[in-house]
């Protein structure tokens, strides 16, 4: 079985769906509160699931879009195994650094390549709370590109977009995990509480802490 058919089989939509190429509507909260705490479930519990079979050395992300949900929700876990679970909801980036560099980037939503993602170093990004409240963060490096990634989704864009001219996706037998994991930072600026409440509700297992988009 291809990986895109493993992914396809676990609930993943795959490229080619309208769904993928259109802008996530954001979530009006605090009044649309349960519909976002539904769909951040339904992306835990989907993780859950890839995790279980198949492992990931430089994180995971996922966006609801991939999981059939036009709203503006994503989770992005990062490679460490200490480091909780990111919940993006209506995330916005606001800045980010002049310099780049480039990585390998795979998709759940086509996952036989990988493809070479020049991204921004450093992003600071705009979200929101379940209460209605806005926090930003600065995302550093490959923490940076897990979430950059995931905002591409829900702004209707795969890496292809952000591939540079001529670059093409290679096979996934050629790429063999090339590269180095990602470094993953954050700044202090967010407020972790909130980060955390969400991460304990939903119980991230420990399949869960390898991980890609």
């Amino acid at each position: 079985m291809r990986p895109s058919e493993q992914m396809r089989d676990l609930g993943v939509v795959q490229r080619g769906a309208p769904v993928l190429a259109e802008r996530a509507r954001v979530f009006d909260l605090p009044t649309e509160r349960e519909a976002a705490e539904q769909a951040i479930e339904r992306l835990f519990s989907s993780m859950e699931r890839i995790g279980q079979v198949h492992p990931f050395a430089k994180g995971m992300g996922i966006a609801a879009p991939q999981i059939g949900i036009g709203r503006a929700a994503a989770v992005v876990q990062p490679h460490a195994a200490e480091a909780p679970a990111i919940v993006l909801l209506n995330p916005r980036i606001t800045d980010r650094s002049g310099e780049e560099d480039e990585q390998y980037e795979g998709c759940l939503s086509f996952f036989d390549v990988r493809g070479m993602v020049p991204r921004p170093l450093w992003i600071t990004v705009e979200t929101t709370t379940l209460e209605g409240r806005l926090v930003t963060t600065t995302y550093e490096r490959g923490l940076a590109r897990l979430v950059h990634h995931e905002i591409d989704h829900l702004d209707g864009l795969l890496y292809t977009a952000q591939m540079r001219t001529g670059v093409v996706p290679i096979p996934v037998e050629e790429y063999r995990q090339t590269g180095l994991i990602y470094s993953c930072q954050a700044s202090a600026q967010v407020d972790q509480s909130w980060r955390y409440q969400v991460h304990e509700a939903h119980g991230l297992s420990a399949a869960e802490r390898g991980v890609q988009q």
